[in-house]
């Protein structure tokens, strides 16, 4: 019986070590593609324009501490991960403040950035063949 005890003990432990282990390797606030104070606050898909098919996803983060959006556009299916044509725009809603990213990518374009306090954005996610997904006066604030 006693020894029954101390193997769960050990077992215990020896989990328990594992998950400290494995907690650490991550880094307290890991950044993401636009920064460690971005929260993603919209995924919109972008589809083929012919056949509707999803080519790609336009995804737009804030940073409450900074006080600016940031958009990327990811490759889908076909054009996840291997290097295709990628682009992203990003503007305050009256056009102004552009940021643009666009080129021959394997995982994204971007990221962009606009300041826009007390403003709305637009913001265009584009990928192969002139498929995109553009979105005007969103994510207000």
């Amino acid at each position: 019986m006693r020894t029954r005890k101390l193997a769960t003990l050990l077992t215990g432990a020896t989990i328990a070590a594992s998950a400290t282990m494995v907690a650490a390797a991550a880094p307290a606030g890991a950044a993401g593609p636009c920064g460690s104070s971005y929260t993603r606050v919209g995924v919109y898909a972008i589809h083929h324009k012919v056949d509707g098919s999803r080519t790609g996803t336009l995804e737009v983060h804030y940073s409450s501490s900074t006080g600016k959006n940031c958009a990327l556009t990811y490759g889908y299916g076909k054009y996840a991960n291997t290097k295709s044509w990628k682009g992203v725009i990003i503007s305050r809603g009256d056009g102004s403040g552009k940021d643009s990213d666009a080129g021959e990518f394997t995982h994204y374009a971007g990221p962009v950035y606009v300041s826009a306090p007390n403003q709305c954005i637009d913001v265009e996610g584009i990928v192969p063949d002139w498929n995109s997904r553009k979105l005007n006066n969103v994510h207000c604030g």
